[in-house]
């Protein structure tokens, strides 16, 4: 509802300088602030709105750990994305914060000095109002009156805090992931010394042999499949950079798995799981989902978006 100029004008710099203190979360000398039932107070925001400090320090143990445990650890790596994902979710929710702050701030600051005369209403009234205010779509309810403005930051505050323990909790997923691998480091360990690295490959596409003995056996038992793709460099290419993993197609143009095109994904990740040992696999992906050998058990991984993104279309192998 718009409130009329008359309105806004009464009593300005008195609501102007409660509007700062609102805003700002400071105390004003000789101004009663709205009641806490009616306008909440903005709390101190933290320094550090997910722990990004220890996300930094796991991240380097992550790398540590590829060398020493066999190679790239998708199912670590997967829980790494899920924690940097939320941390810059809660990162971009305080800077909004802080900008919606300081814009009331600012607007209340103006009316002070305008003698009660709300900017809002010359900025409604324009004709183009992102000229006057750059963040027209985050304050597009704090420009219309004082109630909304104040609103819109509680509830910015809101948002804020879900995300700051959602990062947090993402945080300590992954230093749990980390844990329970450590745990396991003889077991691993030895799993690794049983596979010798193998050299790089050159006339067989840059597979590795190992790679080259799964993808033919795969094609053997559940061939022909639509496509096999192996080395790749683009986009985020972990083990296909290095001749370690194949994806085997299901379903071509990106489209989900359904019926015996999923049949067939679901024998040919159970075929890979079931001779993990002989073939010398290290992890399988398929359908959201990762099995890797060093920390057995199928595991749901974050939403990429997009069904082969989400391997959905597609069985993603790994060999040591």
């Amino acid at each position: 509802m718009e409130i009329p100029a008359s309105t806004l004008r009464r009593g300005g710099r008195r609501a102007a300088v409660a509007l700062v203190a609102i805003a700002t979360g400071l105390s004003v000398p000789g101004v009663i602030a709205p009641s806490a039932a009616a306008v909440p107070t903005a709390p101190a925001l933290p320094a550090d709105p997910g722990d990004s400090t220890k996300y930094d320090q796991l991240s380097k143990q992550i790398a540590k750990l590829d060398k020493a445990y066999g190679g790239d650890l998708a199912k670590l790596r997967d829980a790494q994305y899920a924690a940097k994902k939320a941390l810059d979710k809660a990162k971009v929710l305080q800077s909004d914060l802080i900008k919606a702050r300081d814009l009331v701030a600012q607007l209340a600051a103006n009316q002070y000095m305008m003698n009660g005369e709300d900017p809002s209403v010359s900025v409604l009234s324009s004709d183009n109002p992102s000229d006057v205010l750059n963040s027209a779509g985050l304050i597009s309810h704090l420009a219309r009156n004082k109630a909304a403005r104040v609103d819109q930051i509680q509830k910015l505050i809101d948002e804020q805090e879900q995300a700051r323990k959602e990062a947090q909790k993402k945080v300590d997923e992954l230093r749990k992931e980390i844990k329970d691998l450590l745990a396991k480091k003889a077991e691993i360990r030895t799993l690794v010394k049983k596979y010798k690295p193998e050299s790089p490959s050159a006339g067989m596409g840059g597979v590795t042999p190992r790679m080259l003995k799964v993808k033919n056996t795969l094609d053997v038992e559940f061939g022909p499949f639509p496509l096999i793709g192996c080395v790749r460099y683009t986009g985020d290419p972990q083990d296909h950079g290095t001749g370690h993993a194949c994806d085997f197609m299901v379903t071509t143009g990106g489209a989900m798995a359904t019926g015996s095109a999923q049949r067939l994904g679901d024998q040919a990740a159970q075929y890979a799981i079931t001779h993990a040992s002989r073939l010398g696999v290290k992890y399988v992906i398929w359908r959201q989902r990762i099995y890797d050998m060093r920390s057995p058990g199928w595991r749901f991984m974050e939403n990429r978006g997009g069904a082969t993104a989400n391997h959905y279309d597609h069985v993603h192998i790994s060999v040591f």
